[in-house]
């Protein structure tokens, strides 16, 4: 049961994101880097109990930034766009 919280690390909730919701079913998580299609499509059916039709992912480079003198990197990380069957949610503020 782990294993699918370490495969999937957030939902990303942008207003992008919303759009993609409301008009094409698609919902948007942060991916373990080193995971594949598969095992994500895998990892979001058994979390959320939906049905996956389609997945899409970005490898997302961090950005260089300067702390005062100092040049450092933000982390470099993964994103999944899931475009769910028609009828499936994904609900991540549910009664509020």
């Amino acid at each position: 049961m782990f294993e699918e919280y370490k495969i999937i690390r957030k939902p990303i909730i942008t207003e992008k994101g919303s759009t993609l919701k409301d008009e094409n079913n698609q919902v948007v998580f942060e991916v373990d880097r080193h995971s594949n299609k598969p095992e994500i499509r895998k990892a979001i059916e058994k979390l959320f109990k939906v049905t996956v039709l389609a997945i899409q992912t970005q490898n997302r480079r961090g950005k260089p930034k300067r702390f005062g003198r100092f040049l450092g990197r933000r982390r470099q990380w993964k994103k999944a766009i899931v475009t769910l069957k028609e009828g499936d949610r994904v609900d991540f503020f549910e009664g509020v």
